[in-house]
């Protein structure tokens, strides 16, 4: 054993000079900040460099990054200065980096590039993430980059590409270590040693047939504490769990976290393994699926800062027409009791209260509805019970809302004002809580994300009833009249 108080400080440099400089290292240096995000004065010193055209300074200033942390880098630089930028720090443009970049501005950048060069990118990657740069691609771009691609890589990208977006077999890593069942635990060991392409990570491995069926698998640490001698079927997992090419990949991400795996054999539709899915594209897929939720649920398509003006601009529009449509709707039942708003100016001070709590309950049972039915939580099987639950969780908080703004409404006007308010927030609140579930759910019925449109169909039903249950009690109390 060395003594470290024998090691010179020279010695301690030279030993560590070439060791990978973790993210805890970068912290608070120079170009980093206590978040670990890039300084302002770093990137604009970036800037200079580049707008002086001094590739040296430029190149110099960016080497020491992480791949992660380039990418952030180009980001952060206008669209037009994102080439430039490239072109200077050519051999830091690694396949690390190009995969760490955001979709929007991968695109823009493989487009700007030759053929030949983003093929050079690609074979560099792993499958999963050479298919996540060309996927998005025109068509005639694509073929170009293909024709490019060694022979192997090749037909690896055009077998991901004939399969659906989102599905397993876009996404899975064809990367897998499989061996024959008939091996003893000593073989597979050997073979693990003496095997020269292992330079992708797994976690296990999966135990085929003769006809390339998935039979089983082996943990690492299963296979280094059994005895050499032991066969593989004596001590595989022979219950596994088997992902179809097809399965979208919110199931699969569901799979993964329903039965806590690390990874998971690909079949194809005859059962044979051709590929595996890891935790890390889980991971990835779990974080894309609740922003993407999140964003839908609002309208604001892909909700990219990165995104194109007329993609953002396309995206979001629409359903701003569409709640237009819907708003009309709200606005025709007010012009139906214009006359008795125009008796009473409280009905008009008040209505916009009983509108507006109503859409507050609709929204929040609708996201927790949208959620059960992405983490399949709400299914056919227990619609009705869940229905039922948060219909009696909405005329709990109806409740107790219409009695705070009925007594209100009572002192301020009358108690015959805050009876007929109180009374109708009770109704829009449970009508609220029973659109919440049930758009959603319907969207679900029809095949269609329930996140999409779900918020616009709520609102519009909320804001409606709000209208009409409150303007519709008053002329039937008796507090105001029809002409």
């Amino acid at each position: 054993m060395v003594d470290p108080s024998a090691l010179d400080e020279e010695t301690l440099t030279a030993d560590t000079a070439d060791e990978e400089v973790r993210p805890d290292d970068r912290i608070d240096d120079e170009r980093h900040d206590e978040e670990n995000r890039l300084k302002p004065q770093y990137v604009r010193g970036v800037r200079d460099a580049l707008e002086a055209g001094d590739k040296g300074a430029v190149y110099d200033l960016v080497e020491p990054l992480h791949p992660a942390d380039i990418a952030d880098l180009i980001e952060l630089f206008d669209s037009d200065e994102r080439a430039q930028l490239a072109a200077s720090i050519t051999d830091l443009m690694t396949s690390d980096v190009v995969a760490e970049l955001n979709d929007h501005v991968r695109e823009v950048m493989m487009e700007a590039l030759d053929p030949g060069a983003v093929a050079t990118i690609a074979e560099q990657l792993e499958t999963d993430d050479a298919v996540q740069l060309l996927e998005d691609l025109d068509e005639d771009d694509q073929k170009a980059i293909i024709a490019e691609l060694e022979p192997e890589t090749q037909a690896a990208v055009n077998s991901a590409l004939a399969y659906p977006e989102e599905t397993a077999g876009r996404l899975m890593n064809r990367h897998v270590m499989a061996v024959p069942e008939h091996l003893t635990v000593g073989d597979l060991i050997d073979y693990l040693r003496e095997e020269g392409d292992l330079e992708h990570d797994f976690f296990e491995v999966f135990v085929i047939d003769a006809s390339h069926h998935p039979v089983g698998t082996c943990s690492l640490n299963w296979i280094l504490t059994t005895p050499r001698t032991v066969a593989l079927t004596d001590v595989m997992k022979r219950d596994q769990t088997l992902i179809p090419v097809s399965m979208d990949q919110e199931e699969v991400a569901l799979m993964f976290q329903k039965y806590a795996l690390i990874s998971a054999a690909v079949v194809d539709d005859s059962g044979r393994l051709v590929g595996q899915m890891t935790v890390d594209d889980i991971v990835h897929i779990i974080s894309e699926e609740a922003g993407e939720d999140a964003l839908l649920l609002s309208g604001a398509g892909d909700g990219d800062i990165n995104e194109p003006i007329r993609e953002a601009y396309s995206s979001r529009v629409r359903w701003l027409i569409a709640n237009l449509g819907t708003a009309v709707v709200a606005s025709a039942i007010i012009a139906f009791f214009g006359a008795a708003i125009e008796q009473l100016v409280a009905l008009a001070v008040l209505m916009p209260i009983v509108a507006s709590i109503g859409g507050n309950a609709g929204t929040q049972t609708m996201a927790v509805s949208v959620r059960a039915i992405a983490t399949n939580q709400l299914t056919r099987t227990n619609t009705r019970k869940i229905l039922w639950k948060e219909l009696r969780v909405a005329v709990l908080n109806g409740a107790t809302v219409a009695i705070l703004i009925g007594i209100a409404a009572g002192l301020l006007y009358s108690p015959m004002m805050g009876a007929v308010i109180a009374a109708a927030m009770i109704i829009n609140i449970a009508v609220a809580g029973l659109a919440g579930v049930l758009v959603p759910v319907i969207f679900e019925r029809l095949n269609q994300d329930p996140a999409v449109a779900s918020s616009v169909f709520v609102t519009m039903i909320t804001d409606s009833m709000g209208f009409f249950a409150f303007l519709g009690l008053a002329v039937v109390s008796g507090l105001v009249g029809m002409g």
